[in-house]
């Protein structure tokens, strides 16, 4: 597969109160939002490239069931998954680092779910269950700040989506990276 040279733009955004998130309202599309309580590489894996597939998420395609397993298995890590009867629709992971900062670490939906307002109910539940991490897990210092990055490469709603939920940009790169043509799609290796 041929590579080219791609300009690609990082924001980093944060929240450093409770306060500061925007709840998105309610879409009309029924749908459930649960934490997937036991660590599952096979869901994760699944959940990774699905959603990331389209926008170019590669760093984990090579990690192991057990480097999934280790991820997943370290207190305070979670994974909240949205679901449209019955049907994975989207997630979003969690990792607690130290000094009460919780890092959102992947959050996005599935192709077909984009565009129904599942996303933006999805953001602000995920956002809402990193500031209330501690209330779930022992030894865990309270959420003092609640931060993500996105880049040029992710889906073209996602910087809006954090900044309509409260989260402000505090730094922005700007690098070049060598990628395929294409991203990797939802079925890396199938061909």
């Amino acid at each position: 597969m041929p590579t080219r040279q791609i300009e690609v733009t990082t924001w980093y955004l944060e929240q450093l109160s409770s306060d500061e998130l925007r709840p998105a309202r309610a879409p009309e599309v029924q749908f459930d939002i649960v934490r997937a309580e036991i660590p599952s590489p096979e869901l994760s894996r699944y959940l990774y490239t699905a959603v990331g597939g389209d926008w170019y998420w590669t760093d984990r395609l090579g990690w192991s069931h057990d480097q999934w397993r280790n991820w997943l298995s370290r207190p305070g890590v979670e994974t909240w998954v949205a679901y449209v009867r019955g049907t994975p629709a989207g997630y979003v992971e969690l990792d607690p680092q130290p000094d009460g900062h919780v890092e959102i670490t992947c959050f996005g939906l599935v192709r077909p779910f984009i565009g129904q307002g599942i996303g933006g109910r999805l953001l602000t539940v995920g956002t809402s269950r990193a500031w209330d991490l501690a209330d779930r897990w022992d030894d865990r210092k309270p959420t003092e700040r609640v931060w993500l990055n996105t880049c040029s490469n992710d889906g073209p709603s996602a910087l809006r989506n954090y900044q309509a939920r409260g989260f402000r940009v505090y730094d922005v790169t700007v690098a070049t990276g060598t990628f395929g043509h294409n991203p990797p799609g939802p079925w890396p290796g199938a061909r």
